[in-house]
């Protein structure tokens, strides 16, 4: 079949591995990736990503066919991730602090193909984590028998194991790929083309892949960089993990669309982080509420040269006005500037543009971004005008296509008219500017990460000693909030809080064990039997 032809203006907005290719044309000499000893132009890092996505199609990688990342962040991350989008591929990352059972659901899930994982992340064996408990001595057919659909297993440092391949090495087998072949995969992507999954929890218990298109990745961080005011050549300090939709989307391909400097971090340090500012002069800081928390708590942040920084970016559903006031005041940031947005709303929905003034800024998530609509819609779906509350819904080209191979919850989360439910409850000033105030879901937020009480519960539940339990988001001084679960032991069980906890730590990602644990006679129910969770929340 032969090529498209398209401008070279044309194609570049139209898909990630386009916009990578005018970046190394028209930024070829500018710094694209610092990873301490790594430093790599945008002409280089196209090289880099093309030679990766050699040698995946060599491996066997189609256009269309899934490929997971389970690593932190850093130049390699940044490689895999573009290679696999070169090679025509769908990105799927996965969270680094999921335990087994959690990333062989998503990789599963979405039959990946290809799968690279960073084998020694925090001391985790996550080659061991992806075989299960069931893993078979190694054969020459990958032991997963719960994956029969991998391919190729990428581990980012050199390994032994007979299963897997070390990064280098496989780099080695792009040789087998002609660079026609990628070029010729890149010209025919299309805008409308999906290029990621990324899993968002869900109150099914399950986690859903929420599947955004190159198109609207791009038009969505365009809009995040021009409102934030983004600046080519700008350093970016990435700690935001690219798992998520603020790393990913809102850093890594912001920079790019930018020809912006990426200084990624595998994991935050508050130290690490001021020496990273200081030596490497970042100019855009983003993060979560915690970060800029954790920095303000070190005695030591006084000592380090901040002045470089002329941005930061947070967001969450509600950020203290109290953090905003010190992040100018005391840390020297220029500008302080919040955001909202969901994984299914391709992670923006509203930002506070640099010229809001400072009331608004300490007070609302920001207004819509440009060609997109947010409003406030009542129970019978009717749009509520400014200054009423109701859910929050979100129209336009960065809400997702939907859920990878899942109709069903699709339809309960974008209605018939395109409006994404959110379930978050807020209020529009007469200006537009959006203020979220309250969540309709039992869904609460740990250090930036959305918690969903009901996949917690349903593992919690696998504990044989545990005939029922609840989950509820409490306020907490350092991460905003955190898990209590309420658990109703078996009958005769001698279930401890502490024992549950050590459970809860093999069984899921560090920040969805309940900080707290009590342990119950009898939980307030309904006349049907379903647990009254507010009446939970008052001891607590």
């Amino acid at each position: 079949m032969e090529a498209r032809v398209a401008t070279a203006d044309q194609v570049e907005l139209t898909t990630i591995p386009a916009c990578l290719r005018a970046a190394a044309a028209d930024a070829a000499s500018i710094e694209a990736v610092v990873d301490g000893d790594v430093r790599l132009t945008y002409a280089q890092l196209d090289a880099e990503v093309t030679r990766f996505a050699r040698a995946a199609a060599a491996h066997g990688l189609q256009p269309g066919d899934r490929a997971v990342v389970w690593a932190p962040n850093s130049s390699r991350w940044i490689i895999a991730a573009l290679g696999i989008l070169a090679a025509g591929g769908i990105l799927v990352p996965v969270n680094t602090r999921f335990k087994g059972e959690e990333a062989r659901y998503a990789i599963s899930r979405v039959r990946a193909d290809l799968l690279i994982l960073d084998d020694d992340f925090l001391g985790n064996n996550y080659l061991a984590a992806v075989r299960g408990d069931d893993a078979r001595p190694p054969t020459d057919q990958l032991p997963v028998p719960a994956l029969p659909h991998l391919r190729a297993i990428v581990t980012m440092a050199a390994t032994d194991d007979a299963v897997a391949v070390s990064f280098d090495d496989f780099l080695a087998s792009a040789e087998a790929t002609p660079t026609a072949e990628i070029d010729r995969r890149i010209a025919e992507l299309r805008a409308d083309d999906v290029a990621d999954i990324l899993f968002t929890s869900g109150t099914t218990g399950y986690p859903k892949g929420a599947m955004v298109t190159h198109g609207s990745n791009l038009r969505v961080d365009e809009a995040w960089s021009d409102m934030v005011g983004l600046r080519r050549e700008d350093r970016y300090l990435l700690v935001n993990p690219f798992f998520h939709s603020f790393g990913y989307r809102a850093g890594l391909l912001a920079c790019v669309i930018r020809r912006a400097t990426m200084v990624p971090m595998a994991v935050f340090d508050v130290d690490q982080a001021l020496d990273l500012i200081q030596r490497e002069r970042i100019a855009v800081f983003p993060g979560a509420p915690t970060v800029y928390t954790s920095i303000l708590q070190s005695p030591r942040f006084g000592e380090y040269d901040l002045s470089s920084v002329r941005l930061a970016v947070t967001g969450a559903t509600v950020v203290p006005v109290p953090l905003l006031e010190r992040m100018r005041r005391d840390l020297g940031f220029e500008t302080v500037i919040t955001a909202y947005g969901l994984t299914e709303s391709c992670g923006t929905a509203t930002v506070c543009p640099p010229d809001t003034d400072q009331h608004r800024i300490s007070t609302s998530c920001g207004k819509a971004i440009p060609g997109t609509e947010v409003a406030i819609m009542d129970p019978l779906g009717q749009l509520l005008p400014s200054g009423e509350s109701g859910e929050v819904v979100i129209r336009g080209y960065n809400v997702m296509i939907g859920y990878f191979e899942d109709p069903t919850a699709t339809a309960e989360a974008i209605d018939r008219d395109g409006w994404l439910h959110t379930g978050d409850v807020g209020w529009l000033d007469e200006d537009g500017y959006l203020r979220v105030t309250d969540r309709i879901k039992d869904m609460f937020v740990v250090g930036g990460f959305n918690v969903y009480p009901a996949e917690v519960e349903r593992l919690i539940a696998e504990h044989p000693a545990v005939a029922d339990v609840a989950v509820i988001g409490i306020p907490d001084a350092r991460m905003g909030e955190v898990g209590h679960a309420y658990v109703l032991p078996k009958r005769g069980s001698t279930l401890t809080s502490g024992e549950l906890i050590r459970f809860c730590r093999n069984k899921m990602a560090n920040y969805k064990v309940p900080r707290r644990v009590s342990i119950v006679d009898e939980f307030p129910r309904t006349p049907s039997g379903k647990i009254q969770k507010f009446r939970l929340n008052a001891p607590a």
